[in-house]
């Protein structure tokens, strides 16, 4: 029997031939899936092997020994094994032979082909803004599909138009329909968009074009931040690689200058790729984080909080980077864990620092001859020490508690020795050196036991005035030269692998460092607490799962926020200090701050707490946090703190989309702010969406050079200029030829054009809301392909529609339909059914599935197909009807796959003529199709199942017997229904079985089965017979058939074990048991045409 390609499997079921599983695989064909796996260009893994394993390999220093069995087994294999690789050998010598004289004409014709394919570069000619100029199909960028020639022209007329503006109801208020509004996550303008970017602006896009298509008053609103630390980084690099200059060469005013240039000219080329992504933004409410409006409302969010004590000075250890000359908060700060000894790379030094290992050294005791041991994975630091602490009970150590230790290196300075019970006293030496200024455990130790701060360190990283004789050199040079010194003093003890976390900057890529510094901060609690509610109680619901577990998991842990970063570019904080005359003022004092919208507003806070003082106010140079602007993004950008129209009616938005590793940075900080200043919830939805890897499964980072510039997949890019756009960023010369080398095998023939919907609908179809996802652009490349079947199939449709032809007013059923049509208009209404409910789920892949099987397989596939032979021999009411059912699923295809492709869907849809009385300007704003209960024909769906799964056994039964022509088929049916059906659609049949087919018979159902054929099971009520005697190798056959007779046995056998099983039936509904009885009837009729076919071919040898 050949495999029954007619099996319909629901999503998530296997898939198999209709009447039960497949038969096991043999051999040979399990070693060439492993084989193509091992080359696979989809990314599939060797079945059963891990990544990075060896297959069959025993654990290092093992050797086992084999049974007589497992040996016996791995000789069989190896047997098999050798047998297909004889073949591939074959086949490849085969593939290598010369050509043909014949082969080679065709290989000639085929490449002169291609070169008259080559078309000329595409010009518009649809003036700027205007409705596009619609050219025929005759025309060669217009023969096939062409992403550029379809997209050209269409999103500068939208825009134009206003379609992407939130439409109101006559009193101002939002649409009966509802609303929906989307804040754009703001991109940084740091530099060019990535793939992350095209992800979850392709998801909200989608979300947005379907709710603005059922009628709803719609916003997606665009922007982009700041982001104060990652632009001035990029800026500075910048200015260096040009100039040689730092920010201080130019001094602040010029050096912000230069960052607002460079912003301009990235946030337009972000906003241009936005546009050729499809995005439907109303540009005409486009934010910005430091625009003049979004300053406000983060000086008015400063001074509020500040006045309600929420903000606070306070001199604390903050986050260092010393590259960056800024402090983090913690989310800034990635920690690498090492094992033991380990050189890292520290930005400014030549040379690998030593880090994982500990450092034993001894303090002598003042007047005495006593020494103290202790130890330190940062041994530079021993020179801010000002204290000893050890465990009160310690009896060692008892007797020197209140005594000092004598700095070695630091002249006059003297360490108390304290008592404390944070120590262990059985672990390592049971005393600790103190470091108050430079490490947060030891700031708490030198609070409780009044010990002095003492700072060693500059901004930058260097040895200051309080290091002694250290002063001026670098911090990591100090750990080498002091343990050198150390060691000359007869102090030094000993130094061992260490396993330890080291604190990284995640833009510098620097060691963070530990400093005490006079700060703003954020009281965190009682914000937090409302935000965790927010979610805990369902009024604001995050998926996946796991995501809302995140939030909260870090919002029931939360500190404290670091706002001050010492940057020049972001929102200078709205702080003035009184710098009173005659007196010296602390900066960590927070009753000489004063907040102020303005600085007269400053000013009279400042004489009222100052009575009678004589002052003079210096604003904080210190700028915000950019997550505090970024904060406060979807509520700014609708004009809070001023009551607005957009504020009154679109304010709570309706979901947020964004990556789920944000989720402490932006969205927990939207919430807080948004409960605490409007008093309600930002948006009632969080969807966030997986990251996107590259091809092996790694994070995308410039320095491995997979991060993919979408306009490179759109438009296609030559290897060549890949190579080249590395050399443009700020990439050093190692990390470039790391870079180069991951393009050459990932894109060895650079980045094939694929045109903006099929990347958009590839990013969809991608997202599960599950795990990450494994960028390949041969998938996205596959979906252009789509692209061209929905292109092609729209064309044949409208060929086939006369010039005069005028749809129904309205789509539907007219009663006239045919088997056929009943059919495809089912598919269509439960597919508009599955696609709208799988949207209001977000589950998006699941939707893209639906729309794929209804274009692909049902629209295309099938009923184009077969609405060929009525259009060419029906009576002209057929025709009729068959035009028109063409044109309602081919609308409704084109509106419901608008959302995901909606350059295509729009150059389409304009050329179908337009439904009486339908003024609708564009498929923007075109209706999205719903269900309709009365198309919903589970009976025809059943009927004209049963004439595809006929036809398509029809031409696997041709394939399998390599019959081309002269086929005379059967079809044999069991119940009055079946036989009913397929004599009523017998010329449907006909047409969906393949030219080579001369006949076909219906079968009276009590007939006797003919001589001389084989038999295809379709199902427990029909079979498909095919003749074949006289044409295959009946000894063959009869061998291939007992084969698939046993296995369907096994089959029956495993279905009877479950049906029997008494746990089964007690637990199993009756529905899903009526299920597997059926999958066990298909089976024994499955068998019994085996065992048929297999007598009919003794009968034949016999008649041989």
């Amino acid at each position: 029997m050949a495999t029954n390609s007619a099996s319909y499997n629901p999503i998530g079921e296997k898939t198999g031939p209709v009447t039960g599983p497949p038969p096991p695989l043999s051999s040979d064909t399990k070693a060439a899936v492993a084989g193509a796996a091992s080359s696979s260009t989809t990314g599939s893994h060797i079945p059963g092997q891990d990544a990075g394993s060896k297959i069959g390999e025993a654990a290092e220093g093992e050797k086992k020994v084999k049974s007589e069995k497992e040996l016996e087994r791995d000789r069989k294999k190896a047997e098999k094994q050798a047998k297909f690789d004889q073949k591939k050998a074959q086949a490849a010598n085969k593939a290598a032979a010369p050509l043909s004289s014949k082969s080679k004409e065709k290989k000639a014709k085929a490449e002169k082909k291609a070169e008259e394919d080559v078309l000329p570069a595409y010009v518009e000619d649809t003036p700027a803004g205007e409705k596009k100029i619609i050219k025929s199909f005759d025309d060669p960028q217009y023969k096939a599909y062409n992403p550029t020639a379809v997209e050209s022209a269409w999103y500068a007329w939208w825009e134009k138009e206003g379609f992407f503006k939130p439409e109101f109801a006559e009193d101002g208020k939002v649409k009966p329909e509802g609303s929906f509004v989307i804040v754009e996550p703001p991109p940084n303008v740091t530099g060019n968009l990535h793939m992350g970017h095209a992800l979850g602006n392709a998801l909200q896009d989608v979300m947005i074009r379907w709710n603005r298509m059922q009628g709803k008053t719609t916003l997606w609103l665009p922007g982009c931040d700041h982001a104060g630390i990652s632009t001035q980084n990029v800026v500075e690099n910048m200015l260096w690689r040009r100039e040689q200059k730092t920010r201080h060469d130019l001094g602040r005013p010029k050096f912000v200058e230069t960052v607002w240039e460079w912003k301009e000219e990235y946030h337009t080329k972000i906003n241009t790729v936005l546009r050729r992504m499809g995005g439907s933004f109303d540009w005409t409410r486009e934010a910005f984080t430091m625009n003049k409006d979004f300053a406000a409302a983060v000086t008015e969010t400063f001074v509020r909080l500040h006045e309600e004590g929420i903000i606070y000075r306070a001199n604390r250890l903050v986050n260092w980077c010393t590259k960056l000359n800024t402090s983090l908060s913690n989310l800034e700060v990635s920690n690498k864990e090492l094992t033991g000894r380990t050189l890292l790379d520290v930005p400014g030094y030549e040379k690998k620092v030593e880090f994982g290992v500990i450092v034993h050294f001894k303090y002598a005791i003042e007047g005495t001859d006593e020494h103290i041991e202790v130890a330190t994975t940062r041994i530079e630091t021993m020179l801010g020490d000002t204290g000893v602490a050890v465990h009160p009970e310690d009896d060692r150590y008892k007797h020197l508690v209140g005594k000092n230790a004598v700095h070695p290196f630091i002249e006059g300075r003297l360490m108390p020795i304290v008592a404390d019970t944070y120590v262990e006293k059985d672990f390592g030496t049971g005393a600790v050196k103190i470091t108050p200024a430079h490490d947060p455990n030891d700031f708490d130790l030198g609070k409780r036991h009044n010990l002095k701060f003492i700072n060693i360190l500059t901004d930058d990283g260097k040895m200051n005035e309080n290091a002694g004789s250290y002063v001026g050199q670098k911090r990591f040079d100090v750990r080498y030269t002091i343990q050198e010194d150390l060691k000359k003093a007869g102090l030094y003890v000993d130094k061992k692998d260490n396993p330890m976390s080291v604190p990284l900057c995640e833009k510098s890529k620097d060691i963070i460092e530990p400093l005490l510094k006079p700060q703003w901060w954020m009281n965190m609690k009682d914000m937090a607490a409302d935000a965790l509610n927010a979610v805990t109680s369902g009024e604001i619901k995050i998926m996946p799962e796991s995501s809302e577990k995140s939030y909260i998991r870090w919002m029931s842990n939360i500190n404290d926020w670091c706002l001050s970063r010492q940057l020049w570019w972001g929102h200078q904080a709205p702080m003035y200090f009184a710098e009173i005359y005659g007196e010296d003022g602390d900066e960590a004092d927070g009753k000489l701050w004063f907040a102020g919208r303005t600085q007269e507003d400053a000013e009279v806070k400042a004489r009222k707490a100052l009575p009678g003082k004589n002052f003079k106010l210096r604003r904080d140079e210190d700028v915000l946090d950019t997550w505090f602007s970024s904060g406060l993004w979807p509520f700014a950008t609708m004009g809070w703190p001023n009551k607005t129209h957009d504020l009154e009616t679109l304010f709570p938005t309706s979901v947020l989309e964004t990556g789920w590793d944000i989720i402490p940075f932006w969205v927990a900080r939207m919430i807080m702010f948004s409960i605490k200043l409007t008093g309600k919830i930002p948006f009632t939805e969080v969807y966030c969406h997986s990251l996107i890897r590259d091809s092996d499964g790694r994070k995308m980072s410039k320095s491995l050079g997979n991060v993919i510039d979408p306009q490179d997949v759109i438009e296609g890019i030559a290897l060549e200029d890949l190579h080249k756009k590395l050399l443009v960023g700020n990439l050093a010369p190692v990390e470039v030829q790391k870079a180069t080398k991951y393009q050459k095998s990932a894109f060895p023939d650079g980045i094939p054009q694929c045109g903006t919907d099929a990347l958009r609908f590839a990013l969809v179809s991608y997202t599960t809301g599950g795990g990450d996802i494994a960028f390949d652009i041969k998938v996205i490349h596959g979906y252009r392909k789509f692209c061209n079947k929905i292109y092609q199939a729209t064309k044949f449709v409208l060929g086939k529609l006369d010039a005069d032809f005028v749809p129904q007013k309205v789509g539907g059923s007219t009663g006239k339909e045919s088997l056929a049509e009943k059919w495809i208009l089912h598919k269509l209404t439960t597919a508009a059914r599955d696609v709208n409910q799988s949207l209001g789920e977000r589950e998006f892949m699941r939707s893209t599935s639906y729309i794929y099987q209804y274009w692909l397989n049902q629209l295309c596939d099938v009923f184009i197909e077969n609405s060929k032979a009525i259009l060419q021999d029906g009576t002209a009411e057929e025709k009729r009807s068959a035009q028109d059912t063409l044109y309602t699923a081919l609308e409704g295809g084109l509106t419901m796959i608008h959302p995901y492709m909606p350059f295509l869907t729009e150059e389409l849809w304009q050329r179908l003529p337009r439904r009486p009385e339908d003024k609708t300007p564009s498929i923007v704003l075109a209706k999205y199709p719903v269900y309709d209960a009365k198309l919903d024909d589970p009976k025809s769906e059943e009927a004209y199942e049963l004439v595809l799964n006929i036809s398509k056994g029809i031409r696997s039964l041709m394939a399998e017997y390599s019959l081309k022509d002269e086929g005379k088929v059967f079809v044999a049916t069991t119940d009055a229904t079946a036989h009913t059906t397929a004599s009523a659609q017998q010329q449907s049949i006909k047409s969906l079985s393949g030219k080579g087919v001369t006949s076909i018979e219906i079968l009276p159902v009590s007939a006797a089965r003919p001589a001389g054929c084989v038999i295809f099971s379709v199902s427990s009520s029909a079979a498909v017979l095919l003749h074949v005697k006289g044409r295959v190798d009946i000894e063959a056959e009869i061998t291939k058939a007992s084969k698939k007779a046993e296995a369907t046995k096994k089959g029956i056998e495993k279905q009877q074990k479950i049906l029997n099983d008494e746990g089964y039936k007690e637990k199993v509904s009756k529905e899903l048991q009526e299920v597997e009885k059926n999958k066990l009837r298909d089976l024994e009729s499955e068998l019994k045409g085996f065992e048929e076919t297999i007598g009919q071919f003794e009968n034949l040898k016999l008649e041989g």
